[in-house]
């Protein structure tokens, strides 16, 4: 998986890719042991700020995503590109690498 850092202000995601802003990795264990950045585990769980306009049927349609921006979302741990805008970081994805939507 390849990490981009850009100096960007917009990304619009293409046909059935999805934009989603990573949620903030755990900074302490259960017992109260605070992990260094190194040791963090990559969390799987983000809010989609933005998505693509759908994947072409055959006909040329474009069949609809699934989920909507502002949805939380579960996805593959190794799915995507890592976004870093800012201090904030991202992961641009395809729709089928989207497990579940969360509440």
């Amino acid at each position: 998986m390849a990490a981009v850092s850009l100096s960007v202000s917009i990304v619009k995601p293409l046909a059935d890719r999805v934009f989603v802003k990573v949620s903030a990795s755990e900074e302490k264990t259960a017992g109260g042991i605070f992990l260094p950045d190194n040791a963090k585990e990559k969390p799987q769980v983000g809010e989609v700020v933005q998505i693509g306009p759908g994947k072409r049927n055959e006909d040329g349609s474009r069949q609809e995503l699934e989920v909507k921006i502002g949805d939380k979302v579960l996805y593959s741990k190794y799915a995507g590109t890592d976004i870093k805008l800012g201090s904030d970081e991202y992961v641009l994805l395809s729709e089928k690498d989207i497990l579940a939507v969360v509440s």
